[in-house]
């Protein structure tokens, strides 16, 4: 068992951010830290900067379990996918290449479960106990769901096909922004990838992340779905803090079957 706060770092295309979390508290424990990620993000250029959080953070030398996200699927500490990173992290693995680097035992999820754990535990979709989907605005869309508290890894429904092209395409905020949409304009594209993600899961609450979340008074209430459709409550904060949630029950899984 770590007898300090286990570390939360989260790989976005932008910044690279990371802090202590009270697993009490669902909160950081000290001011986060965050350095802009690479150009050029290989897997190598990317773990030279988590090493620099990590030495920040200097606490966390000890047995404190550290958890990174990545925007992709990862199975088994390899990265699968890279819709939106550089190529090179296909076949990555990534949880031993930051374990050399390290020196410490590290636990690489998903970008969106980490977001969806934050949620769950502390934030939007605490004490839910139905089928539960977040979703993430941003470049891309990143899913995370959710059954009876349990997460179902990697599930990544932003890549629905929908109208002969991938969802994310069309329907994330990077969409928005790139065509100069209005909120009105944008809503009907996420009703229908919402309505296709109801008919497709029948889920009891949609949770909405991301960067554009903070704006939700904007677009939601446009939306008409027979699914309660929330914000999220935690912001960027999610992904730090479910980091920290799943290292840790890593950790405590690990430690259970060495006793």
């Amino acid at each position: 068992m770590s007898t300090g706060h286990p570390l939360g770092i989260d790989v976005g295309g932008s910044g690279i951010k990371g802090a202590p979390v009270d697993l009490d508290k669902g909160e950081f424990a000290q001011k986060r830290l965050r350095i802009d990620t690479p150009a050029v993000s290989t897997p190598e250029a990317v773990c030279d900067v988590i090493a620099q959080v990590v030495d920040h953070f200097d606490e966390v030398r000890s047995d404190s379990p550290i958890g990174v996200t990545i925007p992709g699927v990862v199975q088994h500490g390899v990265v699968k996918t890279a819709a939106n990173i550089d190529k090179s992290w296909i076949g990555c693995e990534i949880e031993k290449l930051l374990e050399d680097r390290l020196q410490h035992d590290v636990v690489v999820v998903n970008d969106a479960d980490a977001a969806g754990v934050g949620e769950l535990h502390y934030g939007a979709a605490k004490g839910h106990e139905g089928l539960v989907i977040l979703t993430t605005l941003g470049t891309g869309i990143g899913t995370a769901i959710f059954n009876r508290g349990v997460l179902v890894p990697n599930s990544e429904l932003g890549h629905l096909e929908i109208d002969g092209v991938d969802a994310e395409t069309m329907a994330a905020s990077s969409a928005k922004t790139r065509e100069e949409l209005t909120y009105p304009q944008w809503a009907e594209r996420l009703q229908v990838y919402y309505r296709r993600l109801e008919d497709l899961l029948w889920p009891d609450l949609i949770v909405v992340g991301g960067g554009v979340s903070k704006d939700s008074d904007e677009f939601l209430p446009l939306l008409d779905l027979r699914t309660k459709i929330i914000p999220a409550k935690l912001k960027n904060k999610a992904g730090i803090i479910g980091a920290a949630v799943l290292a840790t029950g890593v950790q405590n899984e690990r430690g259970r079957h060495t006793t």
